[in-house]
């Protein structure tokens, strides 16, 4: 696969909360080279002096007659966000700090505490305490409720005491946290530190049989995944004979590592295409030699969160009848965005492409239609790492265990095979 000049993104299309799989809304990685120069670049069309007039006028009268004295760079601001959120619902301006966040979300770590919270009843509560963390290794725990930062009350504002835990590596900060358990009231003095942030967890279902559910892409997930399928290769002494890759309510991420997913079941062939205005938003991504699984049978669950680059997986690893989807339709995001600075240290998020997956399907406000549509309502994926994770996942995720049913049905009991599902791809052979 070719080296790209730039980072794109697939943008997510919703929130993740928890402070260690994301720091927004929206993951995405930033545009890392300019578009050219030159005679043949892609310049920009000159200014058009009617509509800056236009623009000019109104920021005056805004600037004079509104009932609240308002600073110039405050309704320049204002003005450039509201054109470029004009554009769609994934274009957006974003100041430095925004710009930080999305920045540090796509990098796989980060400087603070080490925890992923949740908002829950009025309070934020400790989901997990990421192993090796300063959080964890000062003895925080999942259900801690975090009632004050720094002697300041937090209530339920998760943004707030997010943003208030991160900090300069090395720096201090302290928790005042209810431990329900016990009823205790306690007080963690905390040193910021680098936190390692993993977007894939995995578990063995059976003997033979692995889970592997991927939360976000973030650059570090290939190099996750590569290491949870080699774990679970290891605890099955004849190997895997099928994998439940779980993509639910995974938003999205970096492109790249949405295709070094993928490629890492693939062969050969194409994995997504996208077609936009520049050079640079016009590009085919293809398969490397190697499969991870040598053969063994894929399923992938997926749901209506779900979205972009999930999808450019889902979709390239049906498409070349690689692996079998289960759950409910996808979201149906199809485009691509790229962060691009600007001199003051903000950036804009633009959409720059439209994606299609192997077959030239574009998914985009349609979605992906699972191979096997799950009966029920779409719920959440069950938590591998929660208050009742000694229990079988199968026996909490029904989708999990409609996955491995499909696996064994497939591969039989003792059976391991060395070919992909038996069916016709979805994309032309080449000539």
């Amino acid at each position: 696969m070719s080296t790209r000049s730039r980072t794109l993104i697939a943008l997510v299309a919703g929130a993740v909360l928890g402070f260690s799989s994301a720091l927004s809304g929206d993951v995405l990685a930033e545009k890392r080279s300019s578009m050219g120069s030159g005679k043949n670049a892609d310049a920009p069309a000159a200014l058009p002096w009617e509509e800056a007039r236009l623009l000019a006028e109104v920021f005056e009268k805004v600037k004079r007659e509104y009932v609240s004295e308002i600073d110039d760079r405050e309704l320049m601001e204002k003005a450039v966000r509201g054109m470029i959120a004009s554009l769609d619902p994934h274009s957006t301006y974003l100041d430095s700090k925004q710009f930080e966040q999305i920045r540090l979300s796509t990098t796989g770590s980060y400087p603070g505490v080490g925890i992923e919270v949740v908002a829950a009843d009025g309070h934020v509560k400790v989901q997990r305490p990421i192993e090796g963390s300063p959080a964890a290794q000062a003895g925080m725990k999942t259900g801690d409720l975090i009632l004050k930062i720094d002697d300041t009350e937090v209530g339920a504002d998760l943004s707030g005491a997010i943003a208030r835990m991160r900090g300069p590596e090395g720096s201090t900060v302290k928790l005042t946290v209810l431990r329900p358990s016990t009823g205790e009231t306690l007080e963690f003095n905390l040193r910021r530190a680098r936190v390692a942030v993993h977007s894939v967890v995995h578990q063995q279902l059976e003997p033979g049989y692995g889970y592997v559910r991927i939360t976000t892409f973030s650059e570090t997930t290939p190099a996750d995944l590569n290491r949870a399928i080699t774990e679970l290769q290891n605890a099955s002494p004849t190997g895997l004979k099928g994998l439940v890759l779980d993509l639910r309510n995974n938003p999205g991420g970096v492109l790249e590592s949405g295709v070094a997913v993928a490629d890492a079941f693939l062969e050969e062939g194409l994995i997504v295409s996208a077609d936009g205005r520049t050079a640079d938003a016009r590009f085919r991504m293809e398969a490397t030699p190697g499969d991870l699984l040598n053969g063994a049978p894929l399923v992938v669950l997926v749901n209506g969160g779900s979205a972009s680059a999930s999808e450019i997986v889902a979709g390239a690893l049906r498409d070349h009848g690689r692996a079998k989807l289960i759950g409910h339709k996808t979201y149906g995001k199809g485009s691509v965005q790229t962060v691009m600075p600007l001199s003051h240290g903000g950036a804009i998020k633009l959409t720059t492409s439209r994606y299609f997956t192997p077959s030239g399907a574009s998914i985009h406000e349609k979605g992906i239609i699972p191979d096997i549509v799950a009966e029920g309502p779409e719920r959440p994926p069950a938590d591998i790492r929660g208050a009742n994770a000694d229990e079988p996942l199968t026996a909490r995720d029904d989708e999990v265990r409609l996955a491995l049913e499909t696996l064994k049905a497939h591969t039989g009991d003792d059976a391991r095979p060395t070919t992909a599902w038996a069916g016709t791809p979805r994309i032309a052979a080449a000539p």
